[in-house]
């Protein structure tokens, strides 16, 4: 009921003096004392942190991270104010002929080529069930002076239309293979493709892809052209539909659904084709150490889940590191609970076909780092590497804002020598890579000033002020009595020796003389006593001497007739 009463309206709050936050603390301290029966002595953040409370100061803030258009996060979840930056490198095949005589392949690293990204929301659309729904379009600028190389790099790759198709094919009846293989030659199509890096990527017109198109309408997801990632730039990656935290607040950012679904159906269990977490943007505030951090990315087509790694700083602010394990991409074999992303090849690689129009693609680490060491001894050029290739979030767990993110992927192509076609001549079985990304962003400088001011700033001087107030105190004390000592010395320095030892005497007394100007007495009253024949001698003149005549120490002495 304290608790309820705490929460009721608490958004209210924000802002207010700390006197005032600092008062509804004590009462949430209290109800968390009484309720686990602690002392006056024992800390009370570890008892919050157990019952999940958050300090009042917190709280307020929380309500302020659902998700609505008047909450303090609301702008940020928008439009995403990371500078997001997309790097690719290529693995350049350095030996074309004598793969296709059955000689290992050998590669060289190509980068990064890298490209701003930016992110944009739409058609965002709010529903009574306590969900928002919406759009999420990217779009790719190409910045010459963080690459290395332009865009009009020419970089020599295997071909996927005709590789990847040449192993779609294996099973098929002769005819299919031997027509397949003649009209790759009638429009000119190799194992390998020398392009720009520009037309790899974003596409270039492929008359193969033109005249499929009008054969087989809605056969391949392109038009007329083709590249690698000719559907990324300027679409988006299907609609997000996820809670806001009105419900319940544990919950916000969480994805409802993906498209109108559940759990998607690409993979071969219920466990792979669950859609967790959130969308990959922003998570559930108040997080810990055992928390889980999961995301769905459309982009391949299943959850990831990242697990806490240590503790630290970014630029002041408190964060939680997370990455992945090593069973990320283990096989079945290795790791049971993949079974369902099979078939399987080796582990480190996961079989991306069924999402991807059955083209036999592979997703790992680049270089296939924490892959089996057999995908290295079957290509040339690939040097693995933790410090380089492993991927990492961190996240600052109070507000569930990533601070630092780098997401790390390679994308490979499985080939083969098919029989029938021709232009995969005496290709040995393997894992070929065709290039790896690194998606790296990093929150602002002015967001990073207001996050350390209300994650680090706000509560210190809460959880200091009580000592700092006892401690203004204690100097206050101590000045007044400085200032006192002071005063009394100085005032006993212009008085001179009193009557005892020719020191003064701190007693009351009253002491009388007859002014000048009037003919009735005067009754004085001095804290220090001196001797008479003192105060003849002072400097205020024979005058003064004839008016002290009597001298008493006591403040009962009688009036004078």
């Amino acid at each position: 009921m304290v608790t309820s009463s705490l929460d009721y309206c608490n958004a209210l709050y924000m802002g207010p003096p700390l006197s005032q936050i600092r008062r509804l603390q004590l009462v949430q301290n209290a109800a968390a004392g009484l309720l686990m029966g602690l002392s006056v002595r024992d800390h009370i953040q570890p008892v919050l942190r157990t019952l999940h409370w958050l300090p009042t100061a917190y709280w307020i803030r929380f309500k302020k991270v659902m998700l609505q258009p008047d909450s303090m996060l609301f702008d940020l979840w928008k439009d995403i104010p990371f500078p997001f930056h997309f790097s690719i490198y290529f693995f350049e095949v350095l030996n074309p002929d004598e793969i296709l005589a059955g000689a290992k392949p050998a590669v060289q690293q190509r980068g990064p080529y890298v490209y701003r990204e930016y992110r944009d929301k739409r058609n965002i659309t709010f529903h009574e069930n306590g969900t928002v729904s919406f759009l999420e379009y990217r779009r790719f600028y190409f910045q010459e002076d963080r690459s290395n190389g332009t865009e009009s790099d020419y970089v020599l790759i295997a071909n996927p239309l005709v590789l990847g198709a040449a192993v779609m094919l294996e099973n098929s009846i002769a005819p299919v293979r031997i027509a397949v293989s003649t009209a790759f030659s009638l429009f000119k199509q190799k194992a390998f493709l020398n392009r720009t890096v520009g037309e790899v990527l974003w596409g270039y017109e492929d008359p193969l892809v033109k005249f499929l198109n009008n054969i087989v309408p809605g056969l391949l997801p392109y038009s007329d052209k083709f590249g690698l990632l000719v559907d990324f730039n300027n679409t988006h990656s299907g609609r997000f539909t996820i809670n806001t935290g009105a419900a319940d607040i544990s919950k916000v950012h969480m994805v409802d659904n993906w498209n109108g679904l559940k759990k998607v159906s690409y993979w071969n269990s219920d466990q792979c084709n669950q859609i967790n977490g959130t969308a990959g943007e922003i998570w559930p505030p108040f997080m810990t150490p055992s928390t889980p951090l999961e995301f769905y990315g459309p982009d391949f087509c299943r959850s990831l889940s990242m697990h806490y790694k240590e503790s630290g700083e970014f630029q002041g602010v408190p964060i939680y590191r997370y990455g992945v394990s090593k069973t990320l991409f283990a096989n079945g074999t290795e790791y049971p609970p993949n079974e369902g992303f099979c078939p399987c090849r080796q582990s480190g690689i996961q079989n991306m076909s069924s999402c991807r129009l059955n083209v036999p693609l592979f997703l790992s680490h680049p270089h296939f780092y924490n892959g089996d060491p057999q995908l290295l001894e079957t290509v040339d050029g690939l040097h693995p590497s933790a410090e380089k290739h492993d991927l990492y979030l961190e996240m600052q767990p109070l507000i569930g804002v990533p601070m630092n993110v780098s997401v790390k992927l390679q994308l490979s192509l499985f080939v083969k020598r098919v029989p029938l076609i021709i232009q995969t001549g005496r290709i040995n079985p393997v894992v070929l890579p065709l290039f790896w990304f690194e998606e790296r962003g990093v929150i602002e400088d002015n967001l990073i000033s207001e996050f350390y001011g209300l994650i680090v700033l706000v509560p210190t001087l809460l959880e200091y002020l009580p000592y700092g107030v006892i401690g203004l105190g204690a100097l206050l004390l101590m000045a007044m009595g400085i200032l006192w000592l002071r005063n009394k010395e100085a005032s006993t320095e212009q008085s001179g020796p009193g009557l005892l030892g020719g020191s003064p005497i701190d007693v009351p007394a009253l002491f009388y003389f007859r002014d000048s100007d009037e003919s009735r007495p005067i009754w004085v009253i001095r804290s220090t006593v001196y001797s008479q024949h003192e105060a003849e001698r002072s400097p205020t003149g024979p005058d003064r001497r004839e008016q002290a005549a009597v001298w008493k120490l006591s403040v009962s002495a009688k009036r004078a007739q």
